[in-house]
């Protein structure tokens, strides 16, 4: 992650991408102009752009889907290049807010074909929109600066915990304000929550734990202090409609496939490091 001087131009570059919804591209699909919509067609997929699998996520969210120079790389990015390549497509990556894609918005304004995200699969999330089988479980951490003597959400009494809008982990932090007496401070991405605690303005975070714990490892000043068993799952999400269920049966398909010849557990090694629990 960058830290100030260039935190405030990373700043902006990701809030302008969100409000334009720029089209980045994906790495690890055909580097060309893009694919060829026949196998689309056969199996019924129309797409919002001809040759592209297009992806709607809110950057950064390391290590699913964040910029390594001018691609977008990540967990979640390659298990969609499973689609992208099934297809014969590329893998287009638009920056837009979050809400958008839990809501469903940004596939009914034609944003995109497929939403990523490290998205936890809820009641709320899969009556608005279509959503892939479970990819990866996952849970709430609770992050602090390791010299903190912060343990548990009731030593933030009277301080502030940072939590990143629209997420399980802002729900799961305002569910336990009250009780634990802290202030919660939105952060609309992760890069200003992480960074925030870093500076002392919050005196904590609360998110998923796959990228708290990315964070940690780059930061040791910093710890995962306690950690919340929320029972999440991710999925990937599409349209309610039309090809969005398709693409996600895709999705599907592929996952069992990748799990059953080691595909996925390569891919998950590839960002964490291990390979999954059975």
């Amino acid at each position: 992650m960058n830290f100030v001087p260039t935190l405030r131009k990373t700043r902006a570059a990701v809030a302008l991408a969100a409000v334009l919804g720029l089209s980045l591209s994906a790495c690890g699909s055909d580097s060309g102009s893009g694919g060829s919509d026949d196998k689309a067609k056969a199996a019924g997929i129309t797409l919002v752009k001809p040759g592209k699998l297009t992806v709607c996520t809110h950057l950064p969210y390391k290590p699913f889907q964040y910029k390594d120079g001018t691609d977008v790389v990540g967990f979640d990015v390659d298990l969609l290049n499973l689609v992208a390549d099934d297809l014969g497509l590329k893998q287009d990556v638009v920056n837009i807010e979050w809400a958008q894609v839990t809501s469903g918005a940004a596939f009914q304004a034609k944003k995109c074909d497929m939403g990523m995200g490290a998205m936890t699969i809820t009641k709320e999330r899969q009556a608005a929109i279509s959503i892939t089988d479970p990819y990866m479980d996952a849970t709430q951490v609770l992050m602090a600066k390791k010299d903190s003597g912060i343990k548990s959400l009731a030593d933030l009494r009277g301080k502030k915990i940072g939590a990143q809008a629209d997420t399980t982990g802002k729900k799961y932090a305002d569910e336990n304000a009250a009780a634990n007496g802290y202030t919660v401070i939105p952060f609309n991405d992760l890069a200003l929550q992480e960074n925030n605690v870093k500076s002392g303005r919050v005196a904590a975070a609360i998110n998923d734990n796959g990228v708290l714990y990315d964070f940690v490892k780059d930061n040791p000043d910093m710890a995962v202090v306690a950690e919340f068993n929320t029972g999440e799952q991710y999925g990937f999400g599409a349209l309610k409609d039309g090809s969005g269920p398709k693409l996600v049966s895709k999705f599907n398909e592929l996952l069992a496939k990748a799990k059953s010849d080691g595909k996925y557990n390569e891919i998950y090694k590839k960002w964490f490091g291990v390979e999954p629990q059975k």
